[in-house]
């Protein structure tokens, strides 16, 4: 009777844990999920974030190129590339391909 007492206790103890043990995986399903959700909206967003770059660096390169050929829109004459000051080249190529910004 004594020996069933022990194990009836232990049986207790044991199924407390359990539902302990339940309950955070519980919750560590629900914080992985949310987790994820922003892991892919974060990822969206840099996704994002380099297509917009990239398409900011062609205009540049194209810009830099018609500065450079003076098809500039602008009817202020500009001086010559190699004396402005918001890039240089990497090279001593002038090619749009080539040229690299400053960030200001």
């Amino acid at each position: 009777a004594e020996k069933n007492l022990k194990l009836e206790e232990k049986i207790t103890v044991l199924q407390q844990q359990n539902e302990e043990l339940r309950a955070r995986i519980e919750q560590n399903t629900v914080i992985t999920r949310q987790l994820s959700e922003e892991n892919a909206n974060l990822q969206e967003y840099v996704e994002k974030e380099v297509e917009e770059k990239k398409k900011l660096s062609r205009t540049n390169e194209e810009l830099l190129w018609k500065l450079q050929e003076g098809d500039a829109v602008s009817p202020v004459k500009l001086p010559p590339p190699s004396s402005t000051s918001f890039y240089r080249c990497s090279s001593g190529n002038t090619s749009p391909a080539k040229v690299r910004t400053l960030r200001r």
